[in-house]
């Protein structure tokens, strides 16, 4: 397996956690605002897979990697601070996961073509979830 550099172990790391964390925003939206337990559990499994697949064995050169004081990009947009109900926050952090996984996809193609290939079918379920979300919105 193909060793990464320092620098593509913090794009790892940064969109392991904004996937995750996006995940767990919806989480809690389709949990105790829509009371939908199969969107809560697909939500969790889906957060739950993102561990197994990158976080597995790597955490440590993940952790490693970060360079939160440093990061240029860790400020707010004025469009991320403007939110006007559920429905925004869970499109919002749904955009957000999509986008990570994408991310996540591209640099595991470079360690492993298996773990890419797994991370493509989490965001297509993914988009298969938002879309089933939309009704509820």
């Amino acid at each position: 397996m193909p060793a990464l550099e320092k620098n593509m172990w913090r794009i790892l790391d940064a969109n392991v956690n904004r996937s995750r964390e996006g995940l767990r925003v919806c989480e809690d939206i389709a949990r105790f605002y829509w009371d939908n337990p199969a969107w809560t559990r697909a939500l969790k499994n889906t957060r739950q897979r993102i561990t197994d697949v990158v976080l597995s064995r790597q955490q440590r050169k993940l952790l490693g990697s970060r360079a939160v004081g440093t990061d240029v990009g860790r400020g707010s947009t004025p469009r991320e601070l403007k939110r006007k109900n559920a429905g925004d926050i869970f499109l919002a952090n749904m955009q957000r996961v999509k986008e990570s996984l994408r991310v996540l996809e591209e640099v595991m193609k470079m360690q492993s073509p298996q773990k890419a290939a797994r991370l493509k079918r989490m965001r297509y379920s993914v988009y298969a979830l938002e879309k089933k979300a939309l009704t509820k919105i």
